[in-house]
């Protein structure tokens, strides 16, 4: 697939880039795609979540009432789970959430992210630019001129870059990452996709290694 090189002011280069057959024309597997955001979105959880079980609440180990006669449940004493304020039966733990997934996998998720986005006609390549100074008008009217600034954009940069990041900060619906931190649920997350024409190239790099 050939796509033409826009500059910043939304003007064609007249140049073309040739983005891979294999990295942004397979066929998509959904399952890969499924497996690598399931992965991320657990990667994200702090697992620090707990409740108090019946040995750490404090209250009197008293039997309140005899076991049986008395025509409700059973219950020894004032922190079972019966009652309102008691201990909470099988409650959540501390735990990772991290789970392996190989690299085939996240490498093959990847790809379909990135050939969807081909298919969808979601990528603008546009010629290396540099900003002298963190400035977000600049960058929203960068967007504006690629036609890419109304819904959520992901900037793809071959290195990283303070001053771009730093620009699209402010903006709730614009995202700066490196090549190298490309990813299957970034990408689907964002309606359109900026990349830059050396971070095609690091692309290919990193997918063909």
């Amino acid at each position: 697939m050939e796509l033409s090189v826009f500059n910043i002011k939304g003007e064609d280069t007249g140049r073309k880039v040739t983005l891979s057959d294999a990295i942004f024309g397979i066929e998509p597997n959904d399952h890969a795609i499924y497996l690598d955001v399931k992965q991320y979105l657990a990667n994200q959880r702090q697992g620090t979540h707990k409740s108090k079980e019946r040995s750490e609440i404090s209250g009197s180990t008293r039997k309140l009432i005899r076991q049986k006669g008395g025509g409700g449940a059973r219950r020894g004493d004032i922190n079972s789970p019966v009652l309102v304020g008691g201990a909470r039966v099988f409650g959540p733990k501390p735990r990772d959430y991290e789970f392996k997934l190989n690299k085939k996998v996240k490498g093959l998720a990847r790809k379909s992210a990135l050939t969807y986005k081909a298919t969808n006609n979601a990528i603008v390549v546009v010629e290396d630019f540099a900003m002298e100074a963190p400035k977000t008008k600049e960058l929203i009217t960068i967007a504006k001129n690629l036609k890419v600034a109304d819904k959520k954009l992901l900037m793809v940069l071959p290195e990283k870059n303070n001053f771009v990041y730093l620009s699209a900060r402010n903006l709730g619906k614009t995202n700066v990452i490196t090549a190298y931190e490309l990813n299957t649920y970034k990408v689907l997350d964002a309606a359109n996709l900026m990349l830059t024409e050396s971070s095609v190239a690091v692309i290919e790099k990193l997918f063909n290694a």
